[in-house]
């Protein structure tokens, strides 16, 4: 199946997907704690067996059975050489459930791995562990993609890429969600979709973690931004033990009430995740019997996205002000950090600059000396985790573009495309590959053309070149051009005429420098306001500038309110009336003056690299270890889970700030022991497992360090243990805390049988649960001490539990 088969088949259908596969298969045989794809390779009479129930019920299309699939997961069983092998027979076995009227979609899911700066891995070797799997799934057969229980934007972008570079089949990409609407990174639906669809999806939506009713929301958020059909896979509802074994609390017939809102949002792919069955892949079918498709209505508008947060840009909309100051022109701190390899100083006029007001970082590292690509990806990676708002791809290398592009999590800008014919032909094909906006630049090969009429006529030309690649008015942004007025005094008017030109005529953003206008006179703050206000005037959307100037940003505030772009004058209110709210989570933006300051800003900003350093200078001035412990970190680590509490710190941030604090804890323990070599503190013993059966360990690996840097003595047994495992190690140390993971309904009973164990041999400790397919109720019904929604929630439960 094409691409555009695909897309008219989901005009014209509705396409019903099938429902749980791995509890369809525990029922017919398959044992806890297997490999589920080995397993099935050695049945295949089940598999084919479900998915025929499954497409008798009404699926037209069922998942391949390479949930686990890829060569992190298979790894765990000692099958990682398997790959290419696996995925092909299992995507055969799936085609001959569904025979030829059918359609097979090749499913590609989590391999529990965080690509850098937050885990280890690169973002091209997680690109290569799919591309393997793909090439199984084709030699299979398969009729299109989906990557599916997506939980982090960044492995969904290295999945979607892996298909998009090795076929033209169509692909669907399914994030899933937590309670509080964001995935497990802080990814928010409307954020997901722009930056999923940008880059290539041909269906998005959401499956797992919630029932219908909560799903609806998510999807409703979507629909609104959305131009392509919305895929929907709920739980029936939420899990509970009942008799002892895991069921969930929606009915089929329930189950099909939602049927129908879920149409009329726009969703064309529907189908179930935990919990359902054939019965309920039933009650879809006769639910969607004679009604059509609900195709996408989105408008266009232009838009980016940073890993949490969209930034919409458009004339009736607030100017955003692109923040210029990360560039190392004239910064001589900032080009001696680029040549070390170091952050600090990044980060620090990041976060200044997003404080101040920036909604979009515009990021160039250009200058003699350096790997501008190398430095490039580090700092895009650094950024990408650390500040919220979306980034500007700033070089004149079209490689440097590219390789920044493949890396960010997010729809970025590129910093610009002119109509030089080497850059038009070369940039162009990156800019629609990686799904960016780009600030279109008016000069071609003679140079800036003087008036604005000439610039308007290449704005016509560029956009020509680039509807061939499917670019709207929305997914640019012209660039007036300003050129400074000490030599030229109608060269402001020239560049108002193409703001006006593109505001009232051609129909398309818009964005100028602001400082080069004022160059050669004298107080040119004065002289950028008051051009950044005309332009404004004019219909300007963004504005590069030094959002740290206050008068410049107080006008900007205000043009904006008498130009009717802030509703209600609610940011005007929000800066002036008292009640400004500070959208960086850096204590403060003066620069740290003590090294003690330094060391809890590394901490906060997460700075690892630079933290070994900044403890070495602290104890040559004589700051006591103890104290700098006490005093210091720990109240650094408290401040970073206040901002995780407030939704200002998300995982990334808190996984950063967390590692920053392991390094220095490993750095400055040694320095911790008394004179009889005994730690200074009194560790809590805690033991940490993820449960037999289970091999999802990627929530209880931050939990563990997460406990480790508020000084518990954690002892983590890893993945897949067994309640005698788990029970003897508890015994062996004397632990006082028991922590228990699971991430699958599959395993999560296994939480039971080893508090039940525990209890049965007499063990004095206090049992506490997490994982997505567990709550509070769970853990009080089969008898643990509480239940923790995160990390941090963790933490806190650990200290109330061992007081």
């Amino acid at each position: 199946m094409n691409r555009e088969d695909f897309r008219k088949y989901l005009r014209e259908n509705i396409m019903i997907l099938d429902g749980a596969t791995g509890t369809q298969l525990q029922k017919k045989g398959m044992p806890r704690g297997v490999c589920p794809e080995q397993w099935v390779i050695e049945h295949p009479e089940v598999i084919v067996e479900v998915q025929k129930e499954y497409v008798k019920a009404g699926s037209n299309a069922v998942y391949t059975c390479t949930f686990g699939g890829n060569r992190i997961k298979l790894n765990e069983f000692g099958l990682g050489d398997k790959v290419i092998e696996m995925n092909r027979k299992l995507a055969q076995l799936s085609r001959e459930a569904v025979g030829p009227k059918g359609f097979v979609a090749g499913d590609l899911a989590p391999t529990g791995e965080f690509v850098r700066p937050v885990g280890e891995m690169s973002f091209e070797e997680l690109v290569d562990i799919y591309k393997e799997q793909v090439q199984g799934l084709l030699e299979g057969g398969v009729d299109f993609f989906v990557i599916e229980t997506m939980m982090d934007i960044q492995e969904a972008r290295a999945a979607l890429l892996a298909v998009k570079e090795s076929c033209d089949l169509p692909v669907c990409v399914s994030m899933t969600f937590n309670e509080d609407g964001r995935t497990l990174t802080g990814t928010d639906p409307v954020t997901a979709l722009i930056t999923l669809q940008s880059l290539g999806a041909d269906a998005v939506g959401c499956n797992c973690s919630t029932g219908p009713q909560a799903m609806l929301d998510v999807i409703a958020a979507m629909r609104a931004n959305a131009k392509v059909p919305l895929l929907a896979k709920p739980n029936a509802g939420l899990p509970k033990l009942v008799d002892g074994k895991t069921v969930f609390d929606m009915d089929a017939g329930t189950f099909g009430k939602y049927v129908k809102p879920f149409i009329d949002l726009g969703v064309n792919l529907i189908g179930g995740c935990c919990g359902t069955s054939p019965e309920y892949i039933e009650q879809i079918r006769q639910n969607t019997a004679g009604l059509k498709p609900v195709p996408p209505k989105a408008e266009a508008v232009g838009a980016l996205t940073s890993t949490r947060k969209t930034v919409y840009i458009g004339a009736e909309r607030p100017t955003v002000i692109v923040g210029e100051r990360i560039n190392p022109t004239g910064k001589k701190q900032l080009q001696a950090e680029l040549r070390e390899g170091r952050m600090e100083e990044v980060l620090d006029l990041a976060m200044d600059q997003v404080e101040s007001g920036a909604g979009i970082l515009d990021v160039n590292v250009g200058m003699p000396g350096i790997d501008e690509k190398e430095t490039m990806l580090r700092v895009v990676e650094q950024l990408s985790s650390m500040v919220h708002v979306p980034l500007c791809i700033d070089s004149s290398s079209p490689e440097v573009i590219e390789a920044a592009l493949r890396i960010y999590p997010g729809r970025a800008l590129i910093n610009s495309i002119s109509a030089e014919k080497a850059k038009m032909e070369r940039l162009l094909p990156i800019a629609a590959k990686y799904g960016a906006m780009f600030i279109l630049l008016p000069l071609n090969d003679a140079g800036i053309p003087e008036t604005a009429e000439e610039r308007c006529t290449l704005v016509e030309k560029i956009y020509d070149q680039a509807r061939k690649y499917g670019f709207t008015k929305q997914d640019i942004v012209v660039d007036g051009l300003v050129l400074t007025v000490s030599s030229d005094q109608k060269a402001a008017m020239e560049t108002l005429k193409v703001i006006d030109w593109c505001t009232h005529t051609f129909g398309c953003n818009s964005i100028m420098g602001l400082s080069n206008v004022s160059f050669g006179l004298p107080e040119r703050s004065w002289i950028n306001t008051a051009f950044m206000a005309m332009a404004i005037g004019r219909g300007l959307t963004m504005a590069i500038a030094n959002p740290s100037s206050e008068m410049l940003m107080n006008i900007k505030m205000a043009c904006d309110v008498l130009a009717a772009r802030d509703i209600h004058s609610k940011d005007y209110i929000a800066r002036f009336g008292g009640n400004k709210q500070v959208q960086s989570a850096a204590k403060d933006s003066k620069p740290s003056s003590t090294i003690a300051e330094q060391i809890y800003d590394a901490v906060v900003k997460g700075n690892k690299e630079s933290i070994k350093g900044l403890i070495d200078t602290a104890l040559k001035e004589g700051v006591n270890p103890g104290n700098l412990v006490d005093e210091t970190l720990i109240p650094a680590i408290n401040y970073v889970g206040d901002l995780f509490e407030q939704k200002k710190y998300f995982l990334p941030q808190l996984i950063q700030s967390a590692e920053t604090m392991k390094n220095a804890f490993e750095h400055i323990e040694p320095l911790l022991k008394t004179e009889n070599g005994e730690n200074q503190q009194n560790k809590v013993k805690l033991v940490l497992a993820t449960v037999k059966g289970d091999i999802h360990d990627i929530g209880k690996n931050i939990v563990g360090l997460m406990l480790k840097n508020y000084g518990f003595d954690v002892y983590d047994l890893g993945k897949d243990v067994s309640a005698q495992e788990i029970v003897q190690k508890a015994k062996e140390i004397g632990a006082r805390i028991v922590g228990l993971s699971a991430l699958m309904t599959t395993t999560m009973l296994e939480m039971k049988e080893v508090i039940a164990l525990a209890k049965k041999e007499g063990l004095n400790c206090k049992f506490m649960i997490g994982g997505a397919v567990v709550n509070e109720q769970y853990a009080q019904e089969i008898g643990a001490d509480g239940y923790s929604k995160d990390a941090h929630d963790a933490v806190k439960l650990a200290r109330k539990l061992s007081e």
